[in-house]
């Protein structure tokens, strides 16, 4: 029995509400200091509310000894995100105390969510304040636990479980998406719920340890169910292996609306500028070097080493190194593709010094992509904007390869290879412009629009072969020789691709000359379906996606930006090593590896990866400190006047009454003629319903008030009042 039974029983005026047991104390987790350049915070501030507002479901039995049966009201369903009650009639039960197990968690949550959607739903449905009251607040209440901060993560893997397409239960599958949409709702409550419970620097500590702490999904599993993990065998982590990260499960579901919230972009900004700092699981690494596993911390420059290889990681800093190499790329394939000689006398197919360099550095790069493939697998990598240009320019780059080398063995007088690689120009000149504006919601449409494009190119590429089979063999059984001889699958493919883009009519024309009836039907079916039917479905299908994107375009941006942040926090100790020193250190370091212990192969990785990048990290180290120690209220003279220069703006006035706070005395006259702890806001649900509603109801309305922080001139959360 679902929300569906509970909206009858409601409609009769009854309803059933079990809750659970236990209670949350409240607890702190502390941090200690872990090395240069890595602070921890102390005890931080953790949940204050103890008390746990019911949910309004017969299919949830009472857990514990604590928890009783409670027939309410109408108006029973949870209180509000503060962990007051809506009505006043909800019973209050205390959390249990101790964070579960993993394993433990994600049933629990599973076993919740079944319970309490057995229909179809859309997101604006589940948002609508409804079910908001009778739904998502009271689970939000029975699962928050300021001391378990596994339960978003838990939330998350129960949303991909639901997400995955099962083929024997194709009947359930609308209402598992609707699962799986509740199950990124309460995410988002429950991380908000953490984020208002723990502010400063403290806060924002516990929310990356939820987002990109890895958690082991067999954690207190039956040894039954850990042997049947699927995944094969993994290298060692000293303790981190087969876990995953929270925002890793949002990013391969596609939770999109709980990355654009606020406490998680909190996290992906402070990870994309590297003030929170981690190592990060993947699943196979090229070159590992676990030695040492850093957990998640703020990262104090004014306290690490000048040449910190870790800053190489950093996906701010990350995303500039690689833009540089794409560029030094470019250059040598330009330079290649231009001193080859074409128009000149060929003597034979020498190879010179550009395309020497290229060869080699083309290669380093080429093993830098498969080693961000295989570092969080396909699904993965497939959401990057470019991924998709990466890997074409990757297949084409391996016909080079091998077709030269044949070139260069075989033949001295082909030069087969060349033109191959000038087929490249397309795809590397469209990636420089994909990394230079990876926020432009244009490409971002792009990408998708590709992924459609391709699903449906294959479709029509299958069903076109079997127009071009069908006219083949029909030309076979014509009798006539010269048809059969003249007439091959390639003329066929041209005449087909000719009419589909109506350039020619040939193949109409001809096409009795395989049969009087069945060669102009044949052909005539083919213009219908590919002219007519296939190009109306392909615009439709984009035109859909182009608009649905345009529609969200926001969260789209952030979507991408996270995607890119948590890509850009490498583990593979090959990617401190920049093409094409990455072959050498394929070559060398990775069988010294077999030969050494664990800590001289770390401390020699850690020397050479120094060496390598000694300028850089130079760099880095004095650029960061700079940035640090600036003073904040002393600004350069070229900066004033600039300042001064793009103050030249005929609303430039606006934008100065906006640029600072009001002094005291104009903010202690305005808290005299306004109030704002008096200042109350009508519910949303309240907004919502009917002047009928609420004069039947009067007891159910509910009000709450703002509340304005001394030090800030921004409202805060509301909290629960009951008027």
């Amino acid at each position: 029995m679902g929300l569906g039974t509970e909206r009858r029983l409601l409609d009769n005026d009854h309803s059933d509400t079990y809750t659970d047991d236990g209670d949350h104390s409240e607890t702190g987790s502390g941090f200690v200091d872990d090395g240069p350049g890595i602070l921890f915070d102390a005890e931080q501030e953790s949940g204050q509310d103890p008390t746990v507002a019911p949910l309004m479901l017969r299919r949830l039995v009472a857990r514990g000894g604590g928890g009783h049966a409670r027939h309410g009201s109408r108006d029973l369903g949870g209180g509000d995100d503060n962990g007051g009650s809506q009505g006043g009639q909800s019973p209050f039960i205390p959390r249990p105390n101790p964070a579960m197990p993993v394993y433990v968690t994600i049933h629990r949550i599973r076993r919740l969510i079944v319970a309490a959607v057995d229909d179809n739903y859309t997101l604006e449905e589940l948002r609508g304040p409804r079910l908001d009251r009778l739904i998502i607040r009271p689970l939000v209440e029975r699962l928050y636990n300021p001391s378990d901060p596994a339960i978003v993560y838990a939330l998350l893997a129960n949303r991909v479980q639901f997400l995955r397409p099962r083929s024997h239960e194709l009947l359930q599958q609308s209402v598992n998406e609707s699962r799986a949409i509740l199950c990124e709702l309460l995410a988002i409550r429950i991380l908000r719920r953490f984020h208002e419970d723990n502010t400063g620097r403290s806060g924002l500590l516990l929310l990356a340890h939820i987002l990109v702490s890895g958690f082991d999904p067999c954690d207190a599993a039956p040894e039954a169910i850990r042997a049947r993990r699927p995944q094969w065998a993994v290298q060692e982590r000293g303790g981190h292996e087969r876990k995953l990260t929270g925002l890793e499960l949002a990013i391969i579901s596609e939770a999109k609306l709980f990355i654009v919230s606020p406490a998680c972009q909190r996290v992906v900004d402070a990870v994309y500028r590297g003030v929170v700092v981690y190592t990060p699981l993947s699943f196979v690494d090229i070159l590992p070097d676990h030695y040492k596993h850093h957990p998640v911390s703020l990262y104090e420059p004014r306290r690490a080493a000048i040449l910190n290889h870790h800053r190489l990681i950093v996906p701010q800093l990350r995303n500039l190194i690689e833009l540089m190499h794409f560029i030094v790329l470019l250059v040598l394939y330009m330079l290649t593709v231009t001193h080859y000689g074409f128009g000149k006398h060929l003597a034979g197919v020498h190879v010179n010094t550009w395309e020497t360099l290229f060869n080699i550095f083309a290669a380093g790069w080429v093993l830098e992509q498969f080693a961000a493939i295989v570092e969080h697998g396909w699904e993965v990598h497939a959401q990057n904007l470019w991924s998709f240009l990466d890997i074409t320019f990757v297949f084409i780059y391996g016909a080079y390869g091998l077709v030269r080398t044949v070139e260069l063995l075989v033949s001295s007088e082909a030069f087969y290879a060349m033109p191959l690689l000038c087929t490249a120009a397309p795809v590397l000149l469209t990636r420089i412009a994909f990394t230079l504006m990876p926020d432009n919601i244009v490409f971002i449409a792009l990408h998708a629009m590709m992924r459609d494009f391709t699903r449906l190119t294959f479709i029509a590429i299958w069903c076109f072969a079997g127009f071009v089979m069908g006219l083949l063999l029909l030309s076979r059984t014509t009798g006539d020789e010269t048809l059969s001889g003249s007439v091959t699958w390639a003329t066929i493919t041209k005449w087909l691709l000719w009419i589909w883009f109506g350039l020619d009519g040939t193949g109409i024309e001809r096409a009795p000359e395989f049969h009087f009836f069945l060669g102009p039907t044949l052909i005539i079916s083919f213009a219908f379906l590919g002219n007519t039917l296939f190009l109306t479905i392909l615009v439709a299908i984009l035109t859909n996606t182009f608009s649905r994107i345009i529609s969200n375009a926001s969260a789209e941006i952030q979507f991408r930006r996270a995607v890119l942040t948590f890509q850009g926090v490498k583990s593979d100790a090959i990617f401190s090593y920049p093409p094409p020193f990455n072959l050498l250190a394929l070559i060398i370091m990775l069988p010294l590896k077999w030969f050494v212990g664990p800590v001289v192969f770390h401390h020699a990785n850690v020397a050479v990866i120094r060496a390598i990048n000694a300028p850089l990290l130079l760099l880095i180290g004095l650029w960061e400190r700079r940035r640090v120690w600036a003073r904040r209220g002393k600004t350069s003279r070229w900066l004033r006047k600039w300042r001064h220069f793009a103050g030249l703006n005929p609303h430039a006035d606006i934008q100065v009454v906006f640029s600072a706070e009001p002094p005291p005395e104009v903010m202690d006259m305005l808290e005299k003629i306004d109030i704002l702890n008096e200042v109350t806001v009508v519910d949303r649900e309240l907004a919502l319903r009917t002047p009928r509603d609420l004069s039947g109801a009067p007891s159910s309305t509910s009000m709450r008030r703002r509340k304005m922080s001394s030090d800030s001139s921004s409202l805060r959360r509301f909290e629960g009042a009951d008027r």
